[in-house]
């Protein structure tokens, strides 16, 4: 924690921070339920002068080490959003995917967060595990309407080198229709899809930042920075970063790296693509797209509505 509150203060001056300037703030990445609000304390005093008045303050938390009165010290210090790592409700498929935490403490985390007075609620669930049926996910979805949420992010199994699951690949299942099952039955409850992965009544501010391309901090053993056409990453392993937290690798993106990145994060999402920042050529396929009604436009944008086509649709934009 000393070596986040070092870097973080480097960040706060690279980056130029003046008072009130930080929209959100997003506490993720490992678990950060396990850690002591007291931990939190200096940082939050730290970024206080930064953060703007209704600034969305979002902690990600597992069902399991998020206790009453870790969200109760989390509130406190002003977090505002919690995002649980629930997964699934199903009992054996979380045993499967080596969550710590049973179907009745995700219930009861997200109850307790209601209770203390958390405005905004989200849970995390996965989809296109090995033996993901129908039935199951529908019964992971009729379970979080039945809790005080207003944002799910349903993620499709990925499964990343290195990880324990890297050595059975067969933990996934290929089954696209589950994708648009799961989809259609989180927006026939009232949540709108505004991202590939995210629906809610509320729409995470920290979520489209990114998809804005916002400059952000990044700060922590593998987080990720980005101002202006650089990106900074911090080294990854946790010892390492200890040592010397401010050992940060810098990435300068092109024109084009900048171009390519909003036109894939804007049809991923709502935000769209800005006509103005294409080429006539792209703009001619664009144009294209949007007579054969894969794409929508206005006056100033073009909008995507199957997030699920959407990197095609980015391919073919860019001839």
């Amino acid at each position: 924690m000393q070596a986040l509150y070092k870097q973080l203060v480097f960040e706060l001056k690279r980056f130029n921070a003046t008072k009130n300037s930080i929209e959100t703030l997003f506490i993720g990445g490992g678990t950060p339920s396990t850690v002591d609000p007291k931990l939190y304390a200096p940082l939050f005093t730290l970024l206080k002068p930064y953060l703007q008045e209704n600034a969305e303050i979002t902690t990600e938390a597992n069902p399991n080490s998020a206790t009453k009165e870790w969200l109760e010290g989390m509130k406190k210090l002003g977090v505002n959003r919690v995002s649980f790592g629930v997964q699934s409700f199903h009992t054996e498929k979380l045993k499967a995917l080596n969550r710590a935490h049973n179907p009745e403490q995700a219930k009861d985390a997200i109850n307790h967060a209601k209770a203390l007075g958390f405005e905004h609620i989200s849970l995390d669930l996965i989809y296109n595990y090995q033996g993901d049926s129908e039935l199951l996910l529908l019964n992971d979805i009729q379970t979080a309407f039945s809790l005080p949420i207003d944002h799910i992010s349903a993620y499709e199994l990925t499964i990343e080198k290195g990880t324990k699951f890297s050595e059975t690949p067969e933990a996934r299942q290929e089954n696209e229709n589950l994708a648009f099952f799961v989809t259609s039955e989180i927006e026939k409850r009232g949540f709108n899809a505004y991202e590939i992965s995210n629906f809610g009544t509320y729409q995470s501010k920290h979520n489209k930042g990114y998809w804005e391309l916002k400059d952000y901090i990044g700060v922590g053993a593998g987080a990720v920075g980005f101002l202006n056409d650089k990106r900074f990453y911090p080294i990854t392993n946790i010892e390492s970063y200890i040592k010397d937290p401010l050992n940060i690798t810098e990435e300068i993106l092109t024109k084009e790296d900048l171009l390519t990145e909003k036109i894939f994060l804007g049809l991923r999402s709502t935000i769209g693509i800005q006509k103005s920042m294409l080429t006539q050529e792209m703009q001619k396929n664009a144009n294209i797209l949007c007579n054969e009604k894969k794409l929508r436009s206005n006056t100033t944008h073009y909008y995507n509505d199957n997030f699920f086509l959407s990197d095609e649709i980015a391919l073919y934009i860019l001839g």
